[in-house]
């Protein structure tokens, strides 16, 4: 993961007569770029891929229509949008090259537009001349539907929707809540997505079979603030139904907050998953990725540190992870009057960011790969949904969280001369994919062949065949073949059979079950067959418990002496089982890899987008980035640990002062919100294993002293007593302007730090050189100048600190502060915490420079103060840091 710096500056007219010299070895420089393209309108700020055009169409914020989040087209091509929290929306478009602007029309049943008789929806779908509606609700007042599929039908031909008609309550609301609907590729039938906090109702087929678990060793440490604690298996799903919503089956599962899926040519679905971004920095953090949805996959999904690692085999890998952000929208683009480039193409809509990706599929056996294009962007630009126009056109919505909402047309310049179907591909189907989807044939339920069929490609070379074979057998009655998956003779389709066994089995398969597991001679598998006799392993151990005292030591003397390999993917499987088996010298030899640092490359999380990135495309998500790429926590340690966490015997007191003292170290590091809770509770598990006389002892050795009462982050000077407010200026000027006097000069200077302002910016000698120097801010400006360049500081960004947005030629760009600049490069800062980390573009990878409308200053550093911290702030700030300032007197405020 590339990791240079960002700059955070004092974003308003004040920054400009305030600026200093940045001391990171180079000056500012005059920022000759090629082109120095303005970017303050609504369409100036978006970057295009080469080749298009974009128009703004409509701003429903600016017509008091709210924030819409959701689109479809009907059959007369007309949009149909809704509001997060309110009605739908029927819009005549004008055609491309029109200045005329869009007929807006609110829908209600039979034309009443009074209340809201449907809306709140995060799904529509035209089809089967009805207006299909995903409505995530909780009811309330101004709505009283719940969440829900809804069908709404014009019963009498007067073109207004008459009839509504719940096709499935859903047990689920809010941003994780039921989400989109598609049509299928043969237009017959409905596939519905939702997120994790969504119940999955009862079910007439499942794909997957039902009998899913947590199946992980690794020690469960649930959200330390409390996130999806009591949600559990399967996660997020997609289910496909028949128009009427009358037959469910369950297509996939195991995913975190998926919004949208899209069919290719070949009939594959697609999805864009979520990532947790309060486990950045931990070894269980998953990035946002984009998912071949096929028949039974599970994703893994579990709630805090069990999520499952995407090299196990009874899940499926990402086709590419993305990043950090928030995936709101899934498009493929067959239907694009686009050029042939964009064949094969999806688009996925991350909100976070304003990053539109590109990912041109290639088939792969019987799944796919992708090459990375950033296809569209803009700062900021929260993307909420799209979809391809009748004309072929893309169109997409900003908005969501009630911001500000808007309404776009993205369209090839050329467009008259493409031919029809121009983004419309071949459908490729490898022998690979085709043998994938007969065996998937078996996943709806009993069928005689299944077996015979499946079993010998149980150890396929490809993965997804051999995941669609081992559940084409799980789908058939397990009498039927548990006798043949004890008895196999070949190791590796042994290893699938007997994961099989372990799923589908009971408590009375346990003893044949680990018996046969301890028969595979693992020392004649490869490495990646290994690792999942591993994971077979586990989830027996798991389901059924320890084995029996010599089926232990069997398992024991089988595994151990491989321990510890040259992979370092394999010795985290191998730690966990041998531990959970207590293996001589498993505490031992694992202890030693983590002080050892063992380094590990994980490919199965590296992903298309840089963090440091995505720092300055949205400062209120990228500060989170930056502490982070500052110290950036040692994740293959952090695994270890919590391993180690569970270990009751293999100790001695060299070793447990070696172990306690890393957790003390890891308090240094910063990841995301809930690292800290979660490095204290692994501590805290790990302290019940210690002699109770010795407990204090490696309490302390440990780091508590650094943390809260709760665990959950370190102590610090001050914490702001709140309560604290979204401030808005002219009520903080009201309540500080006229307020200053007798005000604690030391307690402003704490507060001066836990908002973050020391973190780049210097007063009275002390702080950091990132930004301005503060000590004459309280000689020249205003306390209203002070809270506007505080409160909002997009408003006016000074040229010597704004950031700069480098569109590369090759698609991609690239955010940062310019520090300097030669004959043939660009030299750049992305990370305010990490000032020494300078980034070097070539001047002949850029296309053009644009100045970004975002200012690198995060909004809403003051929101956790009271009034009496903000006026002691103020305070503190109109000194310049100096105690002896006129503004404070011998008597100091409360």
């Amino acid at each position: 993961m590339y990791k240079p710096k960002k700059w955070l500056n004092l974003p308003t007219g004040l920054a400009a007569m305030l600026a200093v010299t940045v001391s990171c070895g180079v000056l500012v420089s005059n920022r000759s770029a090629k082109t120095m393209a303005p970017s303050d309108d609504k369409v100036g700020k978006l970057k295009l891929a080469d080749g298009f055009q974009a128009d703004h169409l409509y701003s429903p914020s600016e017509n008091n229509e709210g924030s819409w989040v959701s689109m479809t087209f009907d059959d007369k091509g007309r949009m149909i949008a809704s509001d997060q929290y309110g009605f739908l929306y029927r819009l005549k478009l004008p055609p491309i090259g029109s200045n005329a602007q869009p007929e807006v029309e609110k829908l209600g049943i039979n034309g009443d537009t009074t209340k809201i008789q449907m809306g709140f929806s995060h799904g529509l779908l035209y089809a089967f001349n009805s207006l299909y509606v995903m409505v995530n609700n909780r009811s309330n007042p101004k709505f009283s539907d719940k969440s829900g599929l809804y069908r709404l039908q014009d019963t009498n031909n007067d073109d207004q929707y008459d009839k509504i008609t719940l096709l499935k309550a859903m047990n689920g609301e809010g941003e994780h809540g039921p989400h989109s609907i598609v049509l299928s590729p043969d237009k017959k039938s409905l596939y519905v997505v939702a997120g994790n906090h969504t119940d999955l109702p009862e079910m007439d087929i499942y794909r997957l079979p039902k009998n899913w678990g947590d199946d992980n060793l690794f020690p469960l440490i649930k959200d330390p603030r409390g996130h999806a604690n009591d949600r559990h298996a399967p996660g997020g799903w997609i289910a496909h139904t028949d128009p009427d919503g009358k037959k469910w089956e369950l297509i996939s599962a195991g995913y975190r907050n998926p919004f949208d899926i899209a069919f290719n040519e070949a009939g594959d679905l697609f999805t864009y998953d979520s990532d947790m971004e309060w486990d950045f920095g931990t070894p269980w953090y998953r990035p946002t990725r984009v998912c071949h949805t096929t028949s039974g996959s599970e994703f893994g999904w579990r709630t805090g540190d069990a999520k499952w690692s995407p090299s196990f085999p009874d899940n499926m890998p990402a086709i590419m992870n993305i990043g950090q952000g928030s995936p709101t929208n899934l498009i493929y683009l067959k239907d694009a009057k686009f050029p042939a480039k964009y064949k094969n193409t999806l688009l996925a809509f991350d909100w976070s960011f304003g990053i539109v990706h590109g990912l041109h599929l290639k088939p792969n056996g019987a799944s796919y790969s992708a090459d990375h294009e950033e296809f569209l962007s803009g700062s900021p630009l929260p993307l909420t949904d799209g979809a391809i126009g009748p004309d072929g056109a893309l169109y997409f919505l900003t908005g969501g969280r009630r911001l500000q909402s808007d309404l776009y047309r993205v369209y090839y310049k050329d467009y008259q001369k493409l031919p029809a179907n121009s983004a419309l591909a071949k459908a490729i189907v490898t022998p690979e994919n085709k043998l994938r989807r007969e065996l998937e044939a078996f996943h709806v339920g009993p069928n005689p062949k299944a077996v015979d069929t499946a079993w010998p490609h149980l150890d396929h070379p490809d993965r997804f065949v051999r995941y669609a074979a081992r559940l084409a057998i799980e789908n058939q009655p397990v009498v039927g073949w548990k006798q043949k998956a004890l008895a196999e003779t070949n190791p590796s389709k042994k290893v699938y059979a007997l994961l099989a066994l372990t799923r589908q089995g009971s408590a009375s398969d346990k003893s044949a079950l680990l018996k046969a597991i301890a028969s595979i001679d693992f020392k004649k598998l490869n490495e990646e067959k290994q690792r999942d006799l591993l994971r077979t392993t586990e989830v027996a151990i798991f389901r059924y418990g320890q084995p029996d005292a010599a089926t232990k030591t069997a398992l024991i003397n089988n595994i151990n002496p491989l321990f510890p390999s040259k992979s370092a993917l394999s010795n985290k499987q191998f730690s966990k089982v041998l531990i959970a088996l207590e293996a001589p010298d498993a505490v031992k030899k694992t202890l030693a890899l983590l002080t050892s640092n063992e380094k590990f490359d994980d490919v199965d999380n590296e992903t298309a987008t840089a963090s440091s990135d995505l720092i300055l495309r949205n400062p209120q998500y990228g500060l989170d980035i930056a502490g982070m790429l500052e110290k950036m926590p040692p994740m293959q340690q952090t695994y270890y640990a919590f391993v180690l966490s569970s270990a009751k015997t293999g100790w001695n007191d060299q070793m447990r002062d070696e172990y306690f003292k890393w957790f003390d170290k890891a308090f240094s590091y910063q990841g995301g919100r809930s690292y800290i809770g979660f490095i204290d509770k692994a501590r805290n598990l790990a302290l019940k294993n210690v002699p109770k006389d010795k407990r204090d002892h490696y309490d302390q050795l440990s780091g508590a002293s650094k943390l809260t009462s709760n665990g959950n982050s370190l102590t610090q000077t001050y914490n702001p007593k709140g309560p604290g407010r979204g401030w808005k200026v002219e009520e903080a000027d009201s309540l500080v302007s006229g307020h200053l006097e007798n005000r604690d000069f030391e307690r402003g200077k704490l507060i001066f730090s836990a908002v973050l302002c020391n973190r780049c910016h210097t007063i009275g000698g002390e702080g950091s050189d990132v930004g301005p120097d503060l000590t004459q801010l309280g000689n020249r400006f205003s306390v209203k100048d002070m809270m506007e360049a505080i409160i909002v500081p997009n408003k006016a960004i000074s040229d010597q600190y704004a950031s700069f947005i480098y569109e590369l030629n090759d698609g991609e760009s690239v955010l940062g502060r310019q520090l300097n600049e030669d004959a043939t490069h660009y030299y750049i800062s992305q990370n305010p915490f990490d000032p020494t980390t300078v980034r070097k573009i070539a001047k002949k990878s850029v296309k053009v420079v644009k100045t970004s409308t975002v200012s690198i200053m995060l909004p809403g550093l003051i929101n956790g103060l009271n009034p009496d911290e903000l006026r002691d702030l103020t305070a503190y700030l109109m000194s310049g840091g100096n105690e002896k300032n006129p503004i404070y007197n011998t008597s100091k405020g409360k």
